[in-house]
């Protein structure tokens, strides 16, 4: 908790960015980003005249992508980026995406995204000005989810209950997103910017991927950050340097050298040339985080320095959730014939909080996607056993807080009427793969297609070993990386097979990445291709060969090192022979749920626009 005459300043009114936009800051769960009636209005005219077509294409491209409206690969439909900083939403927020889903969404879901983000996709344009109205109601917020701006803050979803943080990163990450929203300096940079705020050696923000992290330390009783720049996945993979060992938080030195390096980074008109090549890891990588170092000290010295406003203290986004916490339940259910279920519940899904007689609940989300139904589900869970308290995680999971230890079976079969009471969080079965063909229009293979399919392989496996269960999966439909698939034991992305004038829909493994225990690891790319239709069985090889010829507690990325990419590619060489186009090998000429052949379609991506 933050001393009282921090909470106290916290609460006056500011200005973001330090520009005049005097909007009132409320410090209540979900509600971190200002809402604007006016951008409403803007959005609603100015999507009114792109239909008319009195509106350019490329110019209204831009100005919906700051608004977080994506295209997509289908005409004439979008997909809305909803930003929870830190992952943080409120049971009303949980209602109000049920309503929007159902009123909105043809597919009636919303998905849950690695960037702890909520997508709702194939939303008519004509529709999307309502839809944003609507959430907004809520405090609710998609300015600037997309677009080459400062993308949603992401950070540790157990900040504040866990018992191994050097500090909460909270109240100072809502400072940094309440700074750089509609920042004048942040709106057309080279290309987006990607932030994580994490307290714990842990490091479950996984900082090392960001294009800047900011990782909680304290120096003579001074509260700060180590501030790293420069990481970033995709067709370039780097693990983000430390920039600075140490900047204050208290004085808003840290949203001072951010600052900086944005201001470094939107004057690189070199890097404009390329968008699909612009990120901060290209400069850093191209110059060296020296170089950056010597020009963001430089630019430190510079008069824009004396014209903004760091102060953090009036933007800190500061709330007592422990003074809102569930009180001792008045009676309590236990389990009797499903004893060992819960129990295994218990033992992967459940986190005793650093508060006494308190546990997280970490709730798996399959492939990431929530209906209306489980979206009031578990607004009515968090309203009945958490005070209202959850987060969403970069593993596309949502983690209640504060839910009472006597409370725990009640939770648990609560979760299960809405099919969200499976076991196994961030466990094998666990998978996380991006939204792919579904709707991305870069996106080559279906990855959430192959998503269900290793999925159900790995049930039918019936695995039992421990170390086996802790092997972590990822696929995305393409090299961009957006299921983090780099970073997996076993990772995947899409790709493709020419076989004459046929194509075959395909996926490049990796193995061996890592992203636990505060260290990111990029796994190795394996010197093959697996048609997507093989790939479950490649999964089964590779984890029947792990389990045969492993050490006694030979962890599996310690196996791969020893044994080598070579013996994962011998496990799987066949599987990786191109097939002759006919009535028997027709299969694999279809991607997973899909029912036409396959051919590889992919549209201009807006990312880099």
């Amino acid at each position: 908790m933050e001393p009282s005459s921090v909470r106290e300043k916290s609460k006056r009114p500011g200005k973001l960015g330090s520009i005049d936009n005097p909007e009132v800051l409320q410090d209540v769960p979900g509600h971190v980003i200002p809402i604007l009636e006016r951008e409403f209005d803007d959005f609603d005219t100015e999507s009114q005249r792109f239909l008319r077509g009195d509106f350019p294409e490329t110019e209204f491209i831009g100005f919906r992508l700051r608004q977080g409206v994506y295209g997509q690969r289908q005409p004439d439909v979008q997909m809305v980026r909803v930003k929870l900083p830190w992952g943080g939403v409120s049971p009303e927020q949980m209602d109000m995406f049920a309503q929007v889903v159902e009123t909105y969404a043809p597919l009636r879901k919303g998905h849950v995204t690695t960037r702890q983000n909520i997508q709702i996709h194939h939303i008519p344009l004509a529709e999307m000005a309502k839809l944003i109205r609507d959430v907004s109601a809520v405090g609710l917020s998609s300015r600037e989810g997309c677009g080459n701006t400062v993308r949603n803050v992401t950070a540790d979803p157990w900040a504040g209950v866990c018992d191994d943080e050097v500090f909460d990163t909270t109240p100072w990450a809502g400072a940094y997103v309440r700074y750089f929203v509609r920042h004048p300096t942040t709106q057309l940079m080279p290309r987006k910017v990607k932030t994580a705020f994490d307290g714990s050696p842990e490091d479950r923000a996984i900082t090392g991927i960001h294009d800047i992290a900011f990782l909680a330390r304290v120096r003579d009783g001074v509260k700060g950050f180590e501030v790293r720049v420069g990481g970033g996945t995709s067709i370039m993979p780097r693990v983000a340097p430390t920039l600075y060992e140490f900047v204050r938080a208290d004085d808003g030195e840290y949203l001072k050298v951010a600052e900086a390096v944005f201001r470094i980074f939107d004057r690189q008109e070199w890097l404009r040339k390329n968008r699909a090549r612009a990120r901060l890891k290209v400069f850093v990588d191209k110059f060296g985080i020296e170089e950056l170092l010597n020009q963001v000290e430089e630019e430190l010295k510079g008069d824009w320095v004396h014209e903004r406003d760091f102060d953090p203290m009036q933007r800190l986004f500061v709330h007592d959730e422990e003074a809102n916490a569930p009180e001792p339940p008045a009676s309590a259910g236990s389990p009797n014939g499903d004893l060992s279920e819960f129990e295994h519940f218990v033992s992967t899904n459940v986190r005793a909080q650093r508060q006494e007689g308190y546990s997280t609940v970490e709730v798996k989300i399959e492939r990431g996607d929530l209906t209306p139904s489980q979206f009031r589900g578990l607004a009515q869970i968090m309203r009945d056993y958490t005070g209202g308290y959850a987060r969403t995680t970069v593993q596309q999971n949502i983690v209640l807080r504060w839910v009472r230890d006597e409370a725990l079976y009640d939770v648990w079969t609560a979760l299960k009427e809405h099919d969200l009471g499976e076991a196994g969080v961030d466990e094998i079965s666990d998978v996380v793969s991006c939204p792919g063909t579904d709707s991305c229009k870069l996106g080559i293979t279906s990855s959430m297609g192959l998503n269900q399919a290793v999925k159900e392989r790995i049930v039918e496996m019936r695995l039992e070993d421990p170390l086996t269960r802790r092997i972590h999966i990822k696929m995305s439909g393409c090299p961009n990386g957006c299921s983090q698939h780099h970073i997996a034991n076993i990772g995947f992305y899409g790709a493709s097979i020419k076989v004459g004038d046929k194509t075959i829909p395909a996926c490049i493994p990796h193995i061996g990445g890592r992203y636990e225990g505060g260290e990111v690891l990029y796994g190795a790319r394996l010197k093959l291709r697996l048609p997507s239709k093989r790939v479950p069985d490649a999964v089964e090889r590779w984890i029947r060969f792990y389990e045969s010829d492993r050490t006694d507690g030979e962890q599996f990325n310690a196996f791969a090192e020893r044994v080598g990419t070579r013996a994962f590619e011998d496990q799987v060489r066949d599987l990786a022979m191109p097939a002759e186009f006919n009535l028997e090998n027709m299969n694999l000429f279809i991607d997973w749920n899909k029912n036409v052949p396959f051919e590889v379609v992919r549209g201009e991506g807006e990312c880099a626009v």
